[in-house]
C-alpha cells in the first residue's frame, strides 16, 4: 500500500482532529538581533555559559515581511501523537497525553504533519518556517520574549521553574505571545521546516553549516531542560545531540492562511 493510499484509508477510518489554530496575520517581523547587540545579549546571559558565537548566528537584525498563516496555540500532545501511532503503525509515546511528545525525529514530524493534512482535507499542514516561528512569538515588536522584555520564572517551563520533564501544554498562559500562542519557550523544543544556514549578511564568524548537529533543521523555543536564554524569540539553535527525548525535541502544526 502506498503513502496516498493509506491516508486515504486513514481518512475514512477516524474523524477529522480538531486542531486550535491560531490566526497569525500578515506583517513585519523583526528577525534576529543587531550585531553589536550581540555582546550585551552575551553578557545578559554570562551565567549561562553561553559563548558569544552562538548569539552571533543570530545576526543581522532583518524587517522580514511574513504572508498571513495558521500554527497551532499548542504543540502537538503525546495524546495527539498516539493517535497517529496507533493509525500507522508506529509505536505507541510514552507520558501523558495532554503533554507535548518529544523525541520526534524531524521526518516523523513531517510525516504527522502529511497524516493530519489528509484528515483534514488537505489544507497544507506543515512545520513552520523559522521567520513563521519567530512573528509568532515576537509579534510586531522586537521583544526579547514571547510576553515581553523581561524574563520571569514561572512563565514558561524551563530549567529554572525546577520541573525536570515536560507539563501539560498551556500551562503557562501569561507567557502567551502577543497572538496568543502558548509554550513558544520552553516545555519542549520544537522543529520547524528550515535548514541552519547564516542570515543573509551574517558575521564571518558565523559558521556556514553546523556539522555537529543531529539533523540540520533549525529548532526554537528550548525545553524544560533548558536556561532562559532558549526561551528568546531570536535564539536559533538546532538538535545537537542524537537523543531527541533526552533534549526535549517536539513541534507544532502550521498551515496556510485561508
Amino acid at each position: 500500500m502506498n503513502q496516498n493510499q493509506d491516508q486515504n484509508q486513514s481518512q475514512h477510518r477516524l474523524p477529522a482532529p480538531q486542531v486550535d489554530w491560531v490566526r497569525v496575520p500578515a506583517g513585519i517581523v523583526a528577525r534576529g538581533t543587531a550585531e553589536g547587540d550581540v555582546p550585551g545579549v552575551a553578557e545578559r546571559y554570562r551565567d549561562t555559559g553561553v559563548p558569544v558565537k552562538w548569539y552571533l548566528k543570530e545576526a543581522p537584525r532583518a524587517e522580514v515581511h511574513v504572508p498571513a498563516f495558521l500554527i497551532g496555540r499548542v504543540p502537538v500532545t503525546v495524546g495527539q501523537w498516539a493517535e497517529f501511532a496507533a493509525d500507522t503503525g508506529r509505536p505507541a509515546p510514552r507520558g501523558s497525553a495532554d503533554h507535548p511528545v518529544t523525541g520526534v525525529p524531524w521526518g516523523e514530524a513531517v510525516a504527522y504533519c502529511g497524516w493530519i493534512d489528509a484528515l483534514l482535507g488537505g489544507v497544507g499542514v506543515r512545520l513552520p518556517s523559522e521567520d513563521e516561528w519567530e512573528r509568532a512569538a515576537r509579534g510586531d515588536d522586537g521583544r526579547e520574549f514571547p510576553w515581553g522584555d523581561e524574563y520571569r520564572t514561572g512563565l514558561a517551563n524551563l530549567v529554572d521553574l525546577g520541573m525536570r520533564t515536560t507539563t501539560p501544554v498551556g500551562s503557562f498562559p501569561e507567557g502567551a505571545s502577543p497572538f496568543g500562542v502558548l509554550d513558544m519557550a520552553g516545555n519542549a523544543d520544537e522543529w520547524t521546516s528550515t535548514l541552519y544556514a547564516p542570515y543573509p549578511g551574517a558575521p564571518n564568524a558565523v559558521p556556514a553549516v553546523e556539522d555537529w548537529a543531529f539533523d540540520p533543521h533549525i529548532t526554537r523555543g528550548g525545553a524544560f531542560r533548558h536556561d532562559r536564554d532558549l526561551a528568546r524569540c531570536a535564539r536559533r539553535h538546532g538538535a545537537y545531540e542524537e537523543d531527541l527525548v533526552a533534549i526535549g525535541v517536539g513541534f507544532r502544526l502550521a498551515a496556510p492562511a485561508s
